[in-house]
């Protein structure tokens, strides 16, 4: 890449190209913004955001555009939004959201609006949710979750319904999971897992289940990994990774399979491996030359992932593609 980054983001086109965005580097938060073009195998940079930002969330719109929201400046987090057109390159300022919030999550839901819940303000967590309208560009409160909560993860699943899991709110890390209902605006208690984590992974494999990996429970990282079947509600312990990690990425392959790739486990993790639905066990691949966390991975439309960026002790700007073949 052109610069060096982690705590961003990175967002498929619909031309194939991949957007990475923002992020922080040592020498400051960023409003840079750069593609990947697969077919070159080259970064070329974009146009800046208006805002300097990361542990921002960053959505593909049915439009095409990327919805960039909220984030952290190194003093406050952002009510900010604003929205990059791949036709023009550029980033447009849009709606504000009602509460500032990072380390939040962004789920494009069926019927074309992204639902923003939970995330962390410098102080405190939240429990409130809001939906942004592409059509009008304006942000509408909907309802709270059960619980504050932030590092966690979102889920949309194949019913339309947002899984949330886990993190951590003010005090504790959690094994709350809660589900959102876009017909009636609420949300709703379910199944609890059976670990407490944050900075895990979420994957909604082919089946409809919604497969959980690692994370941190404040003194170690996890091993474990757990699924999720929203006909029962509950969660059910499947085969365990070979490391634990934490701030790792997972991509599920065109094949079904799901690729869990770096993190923390007592070290910069270059270790990658591979969860067979069809068995529910995972074996380990090529390991990435690098190791890394905080990293972001991302499915090319030519069955490649590309992984960029990330943290080791340097702030780093490499990326690399892993071939499933």
């Amino acid at each position: 890449m052109n610069h060096a980054r982690y705590l961003h983001t990175a967002s498929v086109l619909t031309n194939g190209k991949v957007l990475v965005v923002g992020g922080y580097n040592g020498s400051g938060y960023l409003t840079s913004a750069e593609l990947y073009d697969p077919s070159t195998g080259l970064w070329t940079l974009t146009g800046n955001m208006n805002d300097a930002r990361c542990l921002h969330a960053a959505s593909v719109l049915a439009n095409g555009k990327v919805l960039v929201s909220g984030g952290w400046n190194g003093t406050y987090a952002w009510t900010s939004a604003e929205l990059y057109d791949p036709s023009t390159e550029l980033w447009n300022v849009t709606g504000n959201m009602n509460t500032p919030r990072d380390l939040h999550a962004a789920s494009v839901l069926t019927n074309g609006k992204v639902l923003v819940s939970g995330g962390w303000n410098g102080t405190n967590s939240w429990a409130s949710a809001e939906l942004y309208d592409p059509s009008t560009g304006l942000w509408n409160a909907t309802g709270n979750m059960s619980n504050p909560r932030y590092r966690y993860e979102a889920s949309v699943l194949a019913n339309g319904k947002v899984l949330a899991s886990a993190g951590l709110d003010d005090n504790y890390i959690l094994t709350s999971a809660e589900l959102y209902d876009p017909t009636t605006g609420l949300w709703t208690l379910t199944g609890n897992m059976n670990s407490a984590r944050q900075y895990h992974t979420a994957s909604v494999l082919a089946n409809g289940k919604v497969l959980t990996t690692g994370g941190w429970i404040g003194t170690s990282s996890w091993a474990t990994a757990e699924l999720y079947d929203p006909l029962t509600g509950w969660w059910n312990a499947t085969g365990n990774m070979n490391n634990g990690r934490y701030r790792h990425t997972a991509s599920i392959l065109t094949n079904g399979i799901v690729l869990v790739s770096g993190g923390y486990g007592g070290a910069y993790l270059t270790s990658a491996e591979l969860y067979d639905p069809s068995t529910g066990l995972w074996t380990f691949t090529g390991s990435m030359n690098i190791g890394r966390y905080w990293h972001t991975a991302s499915v090319l439309t030519n069955g490649k992932v590309l992984v960029a960026g990330g943290y080791n002790g340097a702030y780093l700007k490499s990326a690399g593609l892993y071939y499933p073949w």
